[in-house]
This record gives structure tokens, sequence and C-alpha cells, in this order.
């Protein structure tokens, strides 16, 4: 019997397309297999590639790959201010299963042959415009087409008028999130420029709105600014190309300058008038744009709470300016109005996240400057706390992916407390010096630089390069931190404790079995040819797919749902990891209780964790999919949050990767005739039955957890990727997160009395789960 093979059209014997495909065979085996194949088919000299899945046969049927399917993004504020969850249909790809496998193997690929290669010439050869690589390609200016990217356009131009307060031009930021989805951000700086600029033959207005790496912030005699954000001279002009309209308004030299765009494009000459009310002294830019629901196909919705937190932190980095965030709506009960401003700078900031904590001390305030670089940090050490809360920012970016002034940060706190150690006797010569774990825990910090000439890692400015911060940081926090608690006897005692005490409750930990196999896990558990010498948790189901790039693990509630769930997955690609009951809540538990806790030591083993504290390395990760799949019921939305708790104190780097992700199960099946509809929420099944005939006859079940869900049904709503739902969670703004987290989880009681006293009127009754 002869089909056509998906991988490459070629028609051959479906046997030696089973033999190429299977994942039966070692990675020699196949490369043998697809030479036979080759052969056989009279293909072209087979050139191997990337590891890619290619078709598989079940029996003499040739199954393709289904067509993609559309990804919807669904835009919620999700637990707390954690993370924004982005909704979508998984289709398989190359992360997941054709049909019911997925193989891997090196695709045959036929040469170029010499005709082909005579048509490559210089007409093939483009050449972008203006803005037209922006259009092209935005997630390489802004990240991602998604939410995050959306929210990047208002930083960026918010990044601007900072820049203004910085300067020392401007003192207030006005934002204003309009009912037509547009956002307007106004400033009381100087005022982009609007004469004529040499080079363009445009007003400066005009051609920094259009025209690439053109700014003044690239340093040097020529510079408008010192101290700048802004470093490409790319920003506006991003949000100018990715804007379905623009409006720009000036007031300078007693004039009001005016200029419209649509979509990067000038609509008209810069207009000028005078400044009406004969405020003729008024200064600053106003900048309003419409994203590009051509661009932004997800949404185009602007999150308050999400502007509103990044308003928040910049206003505590910059103590001189006050912010405004407005939202407009036809609905005036809608209408919110929020101040940010706060004299006390770093020091509030540190107060306001340690606001339900436990302090050992005052903050510990620094502010130092050496060649042009300044740096100012406020830390302060919490009892209750067992991680660390360290936030960095570079020019008032802020740098999630951490950079030089974190790295000198961490090595003089570390340096401070065992030279303190060793110098009052709080270490023994025979004790072995803190780790910066151990040195660090309970600490919250905050680490501001100026740097006249930072190096950014890329256009959205995640990491700081600059080797000269890391020195002048690390020097500055050593002397300064020094000096304080020498002066502060009472207040190194108490730090000294908690730190020895902590190493010694990880030391006594290291003797248990689970946190000996988790210091091994990333030596040990590195895929399946190494799994047979590894402890992994008996009631793991594992998958037989050896790259954990193709590989995910379902952690489900309960042995119930744990049986449904092995016998409906697909083995090839899929794990399943039964938990018993709720996990321990981390927020209140230091190591030592962590690591003892049976629960938590199979998900360590299980996903490849390794040690709290140290640093990630993805490639030890055994699944590049973590999914949370509990009841859609109050207990169950009380152990995914235990989860995320555990895996946000205990490895944050899962959610700034993006390997944490939340199973939707339906919560109805409506039986009409032979068809069979799955609801996942209230609304839908509201949809549902409009569709239906108002003298229709239905069958509606409500599940009341996964345990009732026979195998089949299990994978055809929940495990089979070409139809489930996932919400993939990220880290927006991990210092919102982390006061969430200690909000919810912690030891206080009235703060989450306040929490829900205060969300109570938002809440629907007939959604409450009693």
């Amino acid at each position: 019997m002869a089909s056509s093979c998906c991988a490459c059209n070629t028609s051959f014997h479906s046997r030696i397309c089973d033999m190429a495909c299977t994942t039966a065979f070692s990675h020699v085996a196949r490369a043998m297999a697809l030479r036979m194949f080759s052969r056989i088919a009279r293909l072209p000299a087979i050139r191997t590639g990337l590891p890619l899945p290619i078709g598989l046969v079940l029996g003499q049927e040739l199954i393709h790959p289904p067509r993609m399917a559309s990804r919807i993004r669904i835009s919620t504020l999700s637990f707390g201010h954690f993370a924004r969850l982005e909704t979508r249909l998984h289709p398989p790809t190359e992360e997941h299963a054709l049909c019911h496998a997925l193989t891997t193997a090196s695709i045959a690929t036929e040469a170029p042959s010499p005709s082909d290669s005579a048509t490559y010439d210089a007409g093939k050869i483009q050449v972008l415009e203006g803005l037209e690589p922006v259009r092209k390609r935005p997630g390489m200016y802004i990240g991602s087409t998604g939410p995050r990217g959306l929210h990047h356009l208002v930083y960026e131009v918010l990044d601007n008028a900072i820049d203004e307060v910085q300067a020392g031009y401007a003192t207030n930021v006005d934002v204003v999130l309009y009912a037509d989805g547009s956002v307007g951000i106004t400033d009381n700086g100087r005022g982009i420029p609007t004469d004529e600029h040499p080079v363009t033959g445009k007003s400066a207005l005009e051609t920094v709105l259009t025209v690439l790496h053109a700014g003044g912030k690239f340093g040097g005699e020529s510079s408008g600014y010192t101290v700048s954000g802004g470093l490409h001279g790319v920003g506006v002009s991003v949000v100018n190309a990715l804007s379905e309209r623009l409006e720009v308004t000036v007031w300078r030299d007693g004039q009001e300058y005016k200029q419209t765009f649509q979509r990067g494009k000038p609509v008209a000459n810069l207009f000028s008038c005078k400044i009406p009310n004969g405020d003729s002294s008024r200064t600053g830019t106003y900048v309003r744009f419409l994203p590009d629901s051509q661009i932004f196909t997800s949404t185009t919705s602007f999150d308050y709470n999400t502007i509103g937190g990044r308003l928040r932190e910049v206003a505590f980095l910059n103590p001189e300016v006050t912010i405004t965030l407005k939202q407009e709506d036809e609905d005036p009960e809608k209408v919110r109005f929020s101040e940010y401003h706060f004299a006390g700078g770093l020091v509030e900031y540190v107060v306001w996240l340690n606001q339900d904590k436990v302090r050992l001390h005052e903050p510990i305030s620094i502010r130092s400057e050496k060649d042009g670089i300044t740096v100012d940090v406020a830390l302060q050490w919490c009892s209750d706390a067992y991680s660390e809360t360290l936030l960095g920012y570079a020019n008032s970016v802020r740098t999630s992916d951490g950079g030089t002034h974190l790295d000198g940060l961490k090595a003089a706190v570390t340096r401070t407390l065992n030279n303190l150690g060793r110098k009052t006797k709080a270490l023994k010569e025979k004790d072995e010096n803190l780790s910066g774990e151990h040195a660090r825990e309970g600490l919250t910090c905050i680490v501001s630089v100026l740097v006249p000439n930072p190096e950014f890692e890329g256009q959205t400015k995640t990491r700081l390069g600059n080797p000269e911060v890391r020195k002048i940081v690390e020097q500055a926090v050593q002397e300064l931190v020094t000096e304080y608690l020498e002066c502060h006897p009472e207040t190194l005692d108490a730090i000294l404790e908690k730190a020895i005490q902590a190493y010694k409750e990880s030391e006594r930990a290291c003797f248990c079995e689970a946190a000996m196999a988790a210091k091994t896990a990333r030596e040990l558990i590195r895929r399946k040819n190494l799994l047979k010498t590894s402890r992994l948790p008996g009631k793991l189901a594992d998958c037989t797919c050896s790259d954990p790039r193709f590989s995910e693990i379902f952690i489900v509630e309960g042995e119930s749902a744990g049986g449904s769930a092995k016998q409906g997955r697909d083995r090839l690609y899929q794990a399943i990891l039964p938990l018993k009951g709720k996990i321990l809540n981390v927020e209140r538990k230091d190591d030592a209780a962590i690591y003892k806790n049976e629960e938590i030591q199979k998900l360590i083993l299980a996903l490849g964790l390794g040690v709290k504290g140290e640093d990630f390395n993805k490639d030890a990760l055994r699944y590049h999919k973590i999914i949370i799949l509990t009841d859609a019921d109050v207990d169950g939305a009380h152990i995914r949050t235990l989860l995320l708790t555990f895996f946000f104190r205990y490895q944050r780097s899962l959610f700034e990767d993006g390997f944490i992700y939340v199973g939707v199960p339906p919560l109805y099946k409506v039986e009409r005739g032979k068809q069979i509809h799955y609801c996942f929420n209230d609304d839908d099944l509201k949809k549902l039955l409009r569709t239906f005939p108002s003298n229709a006859s239905y069958n509606l079940q409500r599940f009341k957890g996964l345990g009732e869900m026979m195998p089949l049904q299990l994978w055809e709503t929940t495990l089979n990727p070409a139809q489930r739902m996932l919400k993939l969670l990220t880290l927006e703004d991990a210092a919102e997160a982390s006061l969430m987290f200690s909000l919810l989880m912690g030891d206080k009681v009235e703060p989450r009395k306040e929490l829900i006293r205060s969300s109570a009127p938002r809440v629907k009754l007939e959604q409450l789960d009693v």
C-alpha cells in the first residue's frame, strides 16, 4: 500500500515511513532508517537538520498533522498581580504530538538545484524603509504582540517623560486611559523640539516620530540628556509605527504645536498656534495613541492595574515626580483615578513591600556617586520571610533579568555578613562561610543606578551589562552596610542569627534523602538514559519522549484524577504526577520544612528543580511544560494557589521563562442527541444554550472533579493539544506578585480580611461556590 508522506510529499511504502518515524529506534537506527528510506523512495542525498516531528504511520493509515488552530489570547488579570494569563488553544506543533504521536527525526531535504540558485539575484533583496521594519517584525522591538508588548508601548512613551524628570525639567506626568481604547501621556518637561532638523529637512518632532534611531539620548556633547532610559532612538517611533492613530502636542516657546500620524505616516504637516488661555510659559509634551488592531490581534485593551503597577514603581524611583492615572468610561461607576507620589523614595518602596512582614530593623538607605554613576539602594531584613526579594533598575528601567548592579549587591551583602560574623565571633573558625542564599534569606532590597551609557540587552532592556557598575555598587554597599551594622550591633546580631540559623537548617536538611536527591537532581535526572539510576517518585507516570522541549507533565489533584489522566494521556510525551491532598504552604515555612514535606519532595525530584537558591538552568528541567490541573472548585483553586506559591518562592525563573501553565478542565457536559458539547464556564454554557431551539431537549452534567471524567473525556477536553485550553502564566511585576503572595499566604490574618472586605462589592453572589 502506497501513501504520500506529510514531511516530503513522496510516495513510499507505509512500512518504510513507519521505520523512519518511530521513536523506538535510537538516533543511529533512525539515521540508518532514513538513509534506507531515501534510497527506496529515490530521494536526493539527505542533509540532516534540526530534530523536527514528522508523520507517523499507525497500521496502514498515514496520519497527517491537522491544520494549525488559531491562537486565542484572553487578557485577564490573574492571581493578584502575579501574571497575565494568555489563554491559547494549543495545536500540535514542534512541541506537541502529531495527532496521537510525536516523533523526532532529521527531515530529508533536497539540495537546491542550480536553476533555483540562479533565480536568487538582487531583485530578491528587500529594502525596508522608514518604519516598515517595525510593522514587519514588531516582536523584535517590543518583545511580543500580546498583552506584554501592548503595555510596552505605554512604557516607551512613559520612559521619555521620566527622562525629563531625571534631567530636572519635569515634575508631573499624567496618564489617561480613554474610553475608545487609546492612551494619553502628558508631562511638563521641555517639550520635543519642533525646529527643522538639519539632516532630514523635517521638523525635529516629525523626525523622532518617523525615523528609527533618531533621538537626543545617544550621549556625548550633542546629547540632550546626561542620563536616560532611551538609548537607540527607536522608542516613540516604534509606538507611532504600531499605532492606528497617534496625536502629539508640544508646548514650548509660547507656541502649541500639533501633528497627527496614521500607522507611522504623517497625515498633515506640523501645525502651530499660540498657547490658548494666555499661558505662554507652559512647556511639555502630550502623546495620545490608539494601538493598531492589525498588529495586536489578540487584544488592544489596556489593563489599569498593570499600568498602575508600573507607574507606582516609577514614582518610588523618582521621589520628585507626581504621577496620576485616570481611566475614563461611559459608565461613571467605572471611572478610576490614582495618584502616585513618594517623597521617601526607595526607603518608602521597601517599607511598602514589607508592610505585612516582621521587620528586623529600619531600612538601610545608601546613596553614592562615582565616575558619573549614581547608586541608590534601600534594604531590609524580615524575620518571617524565607526568600529574598531583589529588584534592580537602571535609569528607571526595570531590569527583570538582573545584571551587574544586582551582581555587585549580592557579592557585597555576602562578604559583609561573613566579615562581620568573623569579627564578632558569631562565626567560629571551624565554621564555613555563609553562602549568598543564607546571607540574603528574608532580605528585601531595591537597587537603582543612573548610568550615562548603559549597556542593555535588547530593546526591551531586561538586563544591565556594564561591568564598571558592579564594582561601584559592590564598594558602596559593602562600605555603608558595614558602617550601619557596626553602629547598630543589635541589628547585626539579629541578621547574623537569622542567616546562621538558615545555614544550620540547610545543613540538617542535607541529611534527609529528599534534599540530597535534590542536590544531585541536575546531574542524575538528565533524561531517560539516566533515569534508571535516579530515584523518581513512585507515583510518577513518566513519558517516553527523551527531549524536555517536547515533554509535558500534568500535576493533578488526587488519586482518582491521576488514574483517569494516566489512562487518557499520550504516554509518548505526557507525564502525570498525582498529589495527595494540599501541599505545604511554603510562605510560612523555612527550607528544612520544605525539604521534609513528602509532596514537595515529589515535585522537586519529578521536575528536576535542584536546590532552592541555585542559578536556574533550564537544560536540567525534565519538562518544558509544567501544567497544573485541579478541580474547578474552591479546593482546586486553593491547591493551585499553593502550587503557584511553591514555584514562585522556590524557583521564580520557571515563570520568567514560560514553563508554568494552568490546565482548564470543562465545567459542564451538554448532550443533545448524538452531539456532545463541553463548556468551561457559565458564560460558555449560556452561549451554547442560546443556540438551541426553545423546545430542545438535552442532558446537562456538571463535573464536580476530574475524577468523574472518563479517560477518553479527559483526553478530548483537557489533555489533547489540538482541543485543550491552557493558561500560560508569566511574571509581569515581581514586586507586586511577591506582595500578593505574602498577603494571601502569609501569617497575618488582618490584611487578608481587609482584602476580602474591599473586594466583596465586586463579587457576584451567583458565582460563589458554597
